[in-house]
């Protein structure tokens, strides 16, 4: 026994654990390690009292589903959704369980990230579940407020927190994206577009955000109207809360969108505005000296009998004609830019 309790504290990520904590009521949560947590599966402690564990895995570890299959015991549907292409944030009721699938933004130290990853989750009476490919920004903020003593007593408990440090995420990225909208209207209304294809990228992480972030309307009715046995009534309405929070969210994103598209049209205006002008600015120079062109192309042609050769006032009478065909024809092209 005691060498398995030194390999397992020489070996902590025996499995694909990130972290793992034990809830126990009117108690700071304990983190454990990869062996404390196979001895309190293994020796059933979670039976007595109000206790429930969090455990989070990586599964780029190679041994990590194959673990989940063996000691967690949890239904077919969670594995399912790990392999399944659709990843829309959804959570809903399967068996006594809880299945969540929560779409994030990657955590990136020293930056903020757009890359958006997939946590899969799935919550009994005595335990949370959670896996990921990549470090996710809520999960984080989620282990922080545990290791600064937040009391959770229950396993929806800390989905429900979950949500919430999504939606705080979430607001971040809204708030430093409205602040480059902000400079941009006002390059905008002070006629400087330098900044033009910004907007662009910034609408197409709004809409992927929006996209993949929004959740299953029909997957949260059918959970708040037919909760698990175990879900307790304080529970479902602290995640009523925070699904409504998380919607106040992805409504303000759907409108700094819309902001976005109308700056991108108001751009499109001007720039074909100040096409048009340059056009017309074309237009009429060449109007202007199509006159003269005409009338020099015709008296550089070397053949006999052109008119006004011999006479002495012939170049001024050319310039007189020239004159009044180009007076014509500008009056005719600033007609037509009025009409």
């Amino acid at each position: 026994m005691s060498n398995a309790i030194i390999k397992g504290q020489q070996d902590a990520d025996l499995f694909g654990l990130v972290c793992g904590y034990h809830f126990s009521e009117g108690q700071a949560a304990r983190e454990v390690d990869s062996f404390t947590l196979l001895q309190v599966l293994s020796e059933g402690q979670l039976s007595r009292g109000k206790e429930f564990l969090w455990i989070h895995l990586n599964l780029a570890h190679a041994g990590c589903e194959r673990w989940m299959h063996t000691h967690l015991g949890l239904p077919d549907d969670f594995y399912e959704a790990l392999h399944e292409g659709s990843r829309s944030t959804r959570i809903e009721q399967v068996d006594d369980a809880l299945l969540a699938v929560v779409n994030d933004v990657v955590f990136s130290f020293g930056m903020a990230s757009s890359d958006v990853s997939t946590l899969w989750l799935c919550a009994t009476e005595r335990v949370l579940v959670s896996a990921r490919l990549q470090p996710l920004h809520s999960v984080d903020k989620l282990r922080l407020s545990v290791r600064r003593g937040e009391a959770f007593e229950t396993p929806m408990a800390l989905l429900v927190h979950l949500f919430r440090d999504q939606a705080e995420v979430l607001e971040q990225i809204v708030r430093k994206t409205t602040i480059s909208v902000d400079g941009i209207e006002d390059q905008l209304l002070s006629q400087r577009l330098n900044n033009r294809a910004d907007l662009g990228n910034m609408r197409r992480v709004l809409v992927r955000l929006q996209r993949l972030l929004a959740l299953e309307p029909g997957s949260l009715l059918r959970l708040l109207n037919r909760p698990p046995r175990w879900l307790r009534d304080d529970d479902v309405q602290a995640l009523r809360q925070a699904t409504e929070e998380f919607a106040l969210v992805i409504n303000d994103i759907n409108a700094l969108g819309e902001r976005i598209k109308l700056l991108q049209e108001e751009i499109a205006a001007t720039l074909n505005e100040q096409s048009n002008r340059t056009l017309f600015t074309l237009t009429v120079v060449t109007v202007l000296a199509l006159p003269i062109n005409i009338i020099a192309g015709f008296f550089g042609m070397n053949v006999g009998g052109v008119p006004l050769s011999a006479d002495p006032h012939g170049f001024w009478i050319l310039v007189a004609l020239v004159v009044t065909f180009t007076l014509i024809a500008g009056r005719w092209a600033f007609k037509k830019r009025d009409t």
